[in-house]
């Protein structure tokens, strides 16, 4: 981690966001309007796609994105070209990825053939299409999404992209994993519209074989080509006895019994809680043997949604052991790019003591680009209503749970911080860094609605800011109109000029709070910690570009 010296009034360095001209927040506070770059930036790095938000329903925010995908597409195709891999691999957005590629390809093609402009861009929409799709499920999604909107014709690169990516990303263990009857388009759908070009004998006996499946109902492809579809097959035609039988060999380590298992399973223990089901035989595997069977299947995201499932299951401390060793070792976290905030989850679901050192380590690893700023600063984190809602439909965490655990990371690792949550009043919360970050956490969702439910930011700044070095405001910017200094006075006023104030922006709203224009004046947004890095390049005095 670096760690910035607070020496007052330095020269920091800029960030590529802008603001134009003056608006106001959802609330009527006093904003200012991005560019359109810069909006849909902050956006995409928090846009789940088809969610709503406190201050925005999921269609309006949608077709928001697709305005500033198309408008940016216009302006500068190579910009969005380049951000679509760094969105998906970097910053760990996979929807929203896959709909900015498609509307970008679209945006293209609709300048070539309406308005008969050439493509300037030097990266193909062959090539930014296959850099959109990272997972095998993912062909399948793009092709949903663009039906949906555009029907089922498609230019050319989009169909030579799809095919780029299904030829990267098919094996039998991503037919096992994505590929089923539930699924509306099928990868065999995918395979018999883009055409892909296999890349070895077996990826054509694969192809082959989704195909035969698909129109006839079963697999005829030689078996020495698809051993693992063969091996599967055979496993789901067992009785339920049978398939404990086999599972309690895989238990006492017999190789055979292992080499199918394994070869039938690719890693999908999903599939394996399916098939010995949920009602097993008087002699099967009781609940924790089941778990204990699949732990070694199961990547840290399967983990953490599950550890509440060990616990009432009863699985052993040995086995649980493993678990808590995978959770806290950094390397694992990273591997895992999971979002800070799903270990946050884990811990609010699963509060048995046997999980909160682990996850308390996993936080930390997943949060390791958060800096440690040096001097004082002052962090303020945003508890009001608007703050509320859900990061997603699946997801209990909400946006402010996002923003105490950054607010949190960045107080316990800080070299003097006084952390402050806000709504309508405000009040300090006590930072004890050897407690950890989770406790921190604690601490602050424990303000929320005790400092009311408005977003008085700017008098909370003002109230709070005693010569700190840097201001950090974590928030989704929607700040009330300021009742001291009136609807013209706006967040970024509140603080010295010469003191760098930073917005970390949780949900993406159009308006922004701070005049980005001005000196000293940041925003960054995202689920992920990768959005820190700005920071840390501004403080040690460079100029901070986009990321990728």
């Amino acid at each position: 981690m670096a760690r910035f010296s607070g020496i007052r009034q330095r020269l920091l360095g800029r960030a590529p966001q802008r603001t134009l001209e003056r608006t106001t927040t959802h609330e009527g506070g006093a904003a200012f309007v991005r560019d359109a770059r810069s909006d849909l930036f902050l956006l995409a790095a928090v846009n789940m796609v088809g969610q709503d938000s406190f201050y925005e329903g999921a269609g309006e925010r949608d077709e928001r994105f697709r305005r500033l995908v198309h408008a940016v597409t216009v302006q500068d195709p190579d910009w969005v070209a380049r951000f679509v891999p760094f969105l998906r691999n970097e910053m760990n957005m996979r929807t929203a990825a896959v709909v900015m590629a498609a509307e970008s390809a679209r945006a293209r093609r609709d300048l070539a053939v309406l308005h008969s402009r050439p493509d300037p861009a030097t990266t193909s929409i062959r090539r930014m299409v296959d850099s959109a799709l990272q997972r095998a499920d993912e062909p399948a999604e793009f092709l949903g999404y663009w039906w949906s909107r555009y029907g089922k014709a498609m230019p050319k690169g989009v169909q030579r992209g799809l095919a780029d990516a299904v030829t990267r990303l098919y094996d039998e263990r991503a037919v096992l994993r994505y590929d089923g009857n539930s699924r509306a388009i099928r990868m065999a759908d995918v395979v018999e519209l883009v055409h892909p070009t296999p890349r070895a004998p077996w990826q054509s006996q694969l192809f082959r074989a989704l195909l035969d499946e698909r129109h006839h109902g079963d697999r005829s492809a030689p078996q020495e080509e698809v051993r693992a579809l063969s091996a599967r097959d055979r496993l789901v035609r067992l009785a339920p006895a049978e398939r404990h039988a086999l599972a309690r060999l895989v238990r006492a380590g017999d190789a055979a019994a292992t080499a199918e298992f394994e070869a039938a399973t690719a890693g999908q223990w999903e599939w394996v809680r399916s098939w010995l089901g949920e009602a097993p035989p008087a002699d099967g595997l009781t609940p924790a043997e089941q778990w204990e069977l699949v732990i070694p299947l199961m990547g840290v995201m399967a983990l953490v949604r599950n550890l509440r499932g060990f616990d009432e299951a009863g699985v052993s401390d040995e086995v649980a052991a493993t678990v808590a060793a995978k959770l806290a070792d950094p390397d694992v976290v990273a591997r895992s790019r999971m979002f800070p905030y799903r270990f946050l989850s884990a811990a609010l679901e699963a509060p048995s003591p046997r999980w909160a050192w682990p996850l308390e380590q996993a936080v930390r690893a997943s949060t390791a680009a958060v800096p440690a700023l040096g001097g004082r600063t002052l962090v303020l984190c945003d508890t009001s209503a608007s703050m509320s809602t859900p990061v997603s439909q699946r997801s209990k965490v909400q946006h402010v749970d996002v923003g105490a655990l950054f607010a949190a990371v960045l107080a316990c690792r800080g070299e003097r911080v006084d952390l402050v949550a806000f709504a309508s009043g405000w009040e300090g919360v006590p930072v004890r860094p050897a407690e950890g970050v989770l406790r921190t956490v604690q601490r602050v969702r424990g303000r929320i609605g005790a400092v009311g439910h408005g977003t008085e930011t700017a008098a909370a700044l003002r109230a709070s800011y005693a010569g700190h070095d840097r201001v950090v405001i974590v928030s989704d910017m929607q700040a009330f109109a300021d009742a001291r200094w009136g609807r013209g006075a706006s967040v970024s006023t509140a603080a010295p000029a010469h003191v760098p104030v930073y917005g970390v922006n949780t949900t993406g709203y159009a308006p922004a709070a701070l005049d980005l224009s001005e000196r000293n004046r940041y925003e960054i947004g995202g689920f992920s910690d990768k959005l820190f890095s700005m920071i840390a390049m501004v403080e040690g005095g460079r100029d901070a570009g986009w990321p990728f």
